[in-house]
């Protein structure tokens, strides 16, 4: 059986104001975030259709509170709910959040991508 845990992962990436912790299992990526400063993804979405990720997660909060913007409401998640992103979601983490999320592989990667090129360009890279 597949199976991944928080220490057991294959990649482990420190982004600074948050670390993540990945495994791929059957076509879908499984993330385990620390989110250490409070952060808002917003400018790392820039120039995905509709400045927003388009990939679907699905999860549950450990700790803290996640908030996702939408184009037509917030959405408060917190420690102990479980969630689904429908594409189209800015998410902003409060420092001390805990998750893990589930993502489809392929469409991950494209969000990844974008908020890799953003962040270079952030940075004057």
């Amino acid at each position: 059986m597949p199976k991944a845990s928080r220490q057991s992962v294959s990649q482990v990436a420190d982004h600074g104001p948050a670390e993540d912790r990945t495994e791929e299992l059957g076509g879908y990526t499984m993330n385990f975030v620390s989110i250490r400063q409070d952060m808002d993804l917003a400018p790392l979405l820039k120039g995905l259709p509709g400045d927003s990720c388009q990939c679907p997660h699905w999860g549950y909060v450990f700790r803290g509170r996640l908030t996702v913007h939408y184009p037509d409401r917030d959405e408060i998640i917190e420690a102990g709910d479980a969630f689904y992103l429908p594409p189209g979601h800015v998410p902003a983490g409060q420092a001390g959040c805990e998750f893990v999320q589930f993502s489809p592989t392929d469409e991950l990667r494209v969000s990844e991508a974008a908020m890799a090129r953003n962040m270079q360009q952030m940075q004057g890279t």
